[in-house]
């Protein structure tokens, strides 16, 4: 710290010595049992939801926003789907977040996909063909190879691959691949894998209702255990226009149904029994 000498009289008397910058007060200490405030401020304490240490992507559902870490779909880190049966729901679940990517200039990696990805239906939700990039892997190691190498450039707005035979070990590395990538790292797997080990901080269990709508699970996350369903409401591209008000909702046909067949034939358990009391008598 530099000093400066000012007199604050005549010649004989004895210099003052200012600072050039003024001292700055401690900060409060803490009491005993308390952390500092800035320690205080960067501990996450695991009864609550965890803040994302990087970027997020805005999942376009607020109600999955709320529950996921940083209100979205973590950057330089792993998320992992899992789905009953593949390429079924993926697209409807991300199609938002990617329709995000595509918008800024991003391109989105498709790795090994099951099916081969239906660019109408992906138009229709705001995804650019010359924004997408698929890469037609057969084999298990063909897909773990290209999803690490595409994972370790961190060049891509999106990686999607289907791993359904990922190892934990694989899974760790690639995690550890991901904190250098800029972009959300998505990898779908059955839904059997969720009694298996991983290394993803977070997993989704996903699926579909009666009524369009998606059902998941939060299963694993930054903070405090995830306790029931989120539903949201995604009907497939296109069909939104042409469905009637009754097609939106087939639960209440088949409710209506289980009513009306009772009554029309009578009770089957009544009927069942009855000629069973006849026929031994």
């Amino acid at each position: 710290m530099t000093a400066a000498l000012e007199w604050a009289g005549s010649d004989g008397e004895v210099p003052v010595q200012a600072f050039s910058r003024p001292v700055q007060s401690r900060s409060r200490r803490s009491q005993p049992g308390e952390l500092p405030p800035e320690v205080e401020s960067a501990l996450w304490r695991g009864t609550e939801l965890g803040q994302q240490a990087g970027p997020v992507l805005g999942s376009g559902f607020e109600a999955l926003d709320r529950e996921l870490p940083g209100g979205g779909w973590p950057c330089r880190s792993l998320t992992e789907l899992l789905c009953p049966q593949p390429s079924v729901l993926e697209w409807r679940l991300l199609g938002p977040a990617l329709r995000t990517v595509v918008g800024r200039g991003g391109s989105v990696v498709v790795v090994g996909p099951p099916k081969t990805p239906h660019l109408p239906g992906l138009r229709h939700e705001g995804l650019d063909d010359a924004h997408l990039v698929w890469i037609q892997a057969d084999g298990p190691a063909e897909r773990l190879w290209c999803t690490e190498q595409l994972v370790k450039a961190g060049t891509c707005g999106a990686v999607l691959a289907w791993l359904p035979q990922a190892r934990p070990e694989q899974i760790r590395r690639l995690q550890v691949c991901a904190q250098a990538c800029d972009g959300p790292v998505f990898l779908f797997r059955p839904s059997s894998a969720q009694h298996e080990p991983s290394a993803a901080p977070l997993r989704v269990l996903a699926s579909f209702g009666l009524d369009w709508e998606l059902q998941l699970r939060l299963f694993k996350r930054r903070g405090a255990a995830h306790d029931g369903v989120i539903q949201l409401a995604s009907i497939p591209g296109g069909l939104g226009a042409v469905l009637t008000p009754r097609l939106r909702h087939p639960s209440r046909l088949l409710h209506v149904f289980a009513k009306a067949v009772p009554h029309a034939l009578g009770s089957p358990v009544a009927s069942l029994a009855a000629r069973r009391h006849a026929t031994v008598r």
